[in-house]
């Protein structure tokens, strides 16, 4: 009757809802760090959108015919030009860091978890043998005893056992180190998140500096935005006073 209490209490309630808890934190880590992963790629990729779009615009405008005719249309164009190049290449330059430093290393710690459901699914089998076996000793247990059935009774503890010495080496072994697994993600990520800042802090300095020296070239000081929109205004209503594109 020993076999059948370490049976039962093996496969309790209590050590099943250990094993969940603790699994369902690397379920829900194994999610989350799925998600970071993809959300970071869709980040990064915007990024790159943004800087290649504005370098086109920089472009297109280089190639418009006004800059042909007006100098100082073309100065402040080619500046704006040179500023968005600059920009792209910085930007180039965050978004290698931070495929390096933070996507990889997110890739790296997914690619543990199939072998961490590979085993807990070994478990799970072992635990449905162990289980199986376990009613089979429960059925001769409750029969007569007679010969026979002590028999396959024996037999049936006999199956019995080395089931139980593997499910408890499963069972220890995936209850010792799921939580150190778990622990061990802040160690693992805070280098990444670390370079992940400081790759913003240079790209968004040197942004900094960029606009700025390009405001110095182009802008005309002391003029506000309220000003520039109303010099905005009266341009336009001078072209819509011209005849040919008068409502009819």
């Amino acid at each position: 009757m020993d076999l059948q209490r370490d049976v039962t209490s093996l496969c309790g309630s209590e050590v099943e809802r250990d094993f969940e808890r603790e699994y369902g934190k690397l379920q829900q880590l194994e999610d989350q760090t799925k998600k970071l992963q993809k959300d970071m790629k869709k980040s990064t990729d915007a990024d790159l959108a943004m800087s290649k779009s504005a370098v086109k615009i920089s472009s297109d405008l280089l190639s418009n015919p006004l800059c042909e005719q007006e100098p100082s249309f073309l100065e402040m164009v080619t500046a704006f030009d040179t500023a968005m190049k600059r920009m792209d290449s910085f930007n180039q330059e965050k978004v290698n860091q931070i495929q390096k430093t933070v996507i990889e290393p997110l890739k790296k710690f997914s690619s543990v978890f199939p072998s961490l459901n590979m085993a807990v699914k070994r478990r799970e089998q072992t635990l449905q043998d162990y289980k199986r076996l376990q009613s089979k000793v429960e059925k001769y247990e409750e029969k007569e005893r007679t010969g026979p059935v002590l028999a396959k009774l024996h037999q049936a503890r006999e199956e019995l056992r080395p089931v139980k010495e593997d499910f408890e080496a499963k069972n220890k072994q995936l209850l010792e180190e799921m939580p150190k697994f778990y622990s061990s993600r802040i160690d693992y990520f805070k280098p990444s998140f670390e370079s992940l800042v400081r790759a913003q802090v240079i790209y968004y300095t040197e942004m900094h500096k960029i606009f700025g020296d390009l405001t110095a070239q182009i802008d005309r000081p002391g003029l506000s935005d309220e000003q520039r929109e109303r010099e905005n205004d009266a341009k336009l209503s001078e072209l819509r006073a011209l005849s040919i594109v008068a409502d009819d």
